[in-house]
């Protein structure tokens, strides 16, 4: 799948191309004049004790955001780790935690690897990685192509990249880099010149997909076919409006579940769970705080959807896929 022009990377498919900076300044102007409320009660956070205890069946726990701690194959994971009060690249600006995380970070179990889906801020943090390396000098980071001269200008040591399908096999267990319909770039210079993707880890007979930051795109059903059967698959469900713009780069609730169907048409276990990621813990777009889920179990209930597959987890809550 081309994806690279030797330079920068891009989306391979139809209308996938994100909006830019001309789009950026349309959104701006768009909003000058327009209050927002930004006030929301934070999320109740759901500390749970079970995450001390190895799991072989995946156990998936909400930190916030995109960051979930994955145990499978009695391993620890942890997706885009961010315990910041703010996503940005200082702490006196930027889009501030409403909800704090789900997880102390002195309560976490031993992190033995970490998956990067790419480099924005509310993904990818300076502060949080230093703590991780100090705490976990021994753990494996997996990252998309690009990313890892950042991480070891910061003194992490045990790297690896990956470009979309390409797969190692560690510690009895499998890790797929799989393809995202996103962007990427800390700053308006060298935007798109690393990569960005979700993840898929397999192990102990059950495997998990999760699909970092990304709008719709027409994969789902071929990843299924190829990688698949899945116990669980995390999909974003927020940061999506206005659409015009957002669209190309992020999923809403409708989107999600399109993308679960697909999933779900070609998966050979009809049990698998769809988790939502990406929302509820900061104020990146126009959409109300608490409007993705609401949106979700609308859709879901709409679509048919066995109601036991969709699982709306609270901050620090965990959820157990059967062995």
């Amino acid at each position: 799948m081309k994806h690279f022009t030797g330079k920068t990377f891009f989306n391979p498919w139809p209308d996938a191309k994100p909006r830019g900076l001309s789009g950026m300044f349309r959104w701006t102007y768009e909003r000058i004049g327009k209050k927002r409320d930004l006030s929301h009660p934070p999320i109740p956070v759901t500390p749970g004790r079970e995450i001390l205890l190895p799991a072989s069946a995946p156990r998936i726990t909400w930190v916030g955001h995109s960051t979930f701690l994955i145990q499978i194959g009695r391993l620890n994971f942890l997706t885009d780790p961010v315990w910041s009060q703010r996503a940005s690249p200082v702490q006196f600006i930027g889009p501030k935690r409403i909800s704090q995380p789900g997880i102390a970070f002195e309560n976490l179990p031993d992190i033995h690897a970490v998956l990067i889906s790419h480099d924005h801020y509310d993904h990818l943090d300076s502060s949080t990685v230093e703590r991780l390396r100090l705490r976990y000098p021994g753990a494996r980071w997996f990252v998309p192509v690009g990313v890892r001269k950042w991480l070891t200008d910061r003194s992490v040591q045990d790297v690896l990249e990956h470009d979309w399908e390409e797969s190692t096999e560690w510690n009895n267990a499998r890790i797929t880099c799989i393809p995202a319909q996103h962007f990427a770039g800390r700053s308006i210079t060298g935007r798109d010149s690393t990569l960005w993707c979700g993840w898929i880890v397999r192990s102990a007979g059950h495997a998990v997909l999760f699909a970092g930051d990304t709008g719709l795109h027409p994969e789902f059903g071929r990843i299924t076919t190829h990688y698949g059967p899945f116990s669980v698959v995390i999909l974003p469900i927020g940061a999506y409006n206005p659409r015009w713009f957002m669209r190309p780069v992020h999923m809403d609730p409708d989107d999600a579940v399109e993308a679960y169907t697909a999933i779900l048409n070609v998966n050979a276990d009809n049990r698998c769970v769809f988790i939502p990621s990406h929302w509820g813990t900061f104020v990146l777009t126009d959409e109300p705080v608490d409007e993705p889920p609401s949106r979700l179990k609308y859709a879901w209930q709409t679509s048919g959807l066995p109601a036991e597959n969709c699982v709306i987890l609270r901050p620090g809550e965990s959820f157990s896929s059967p062995s």
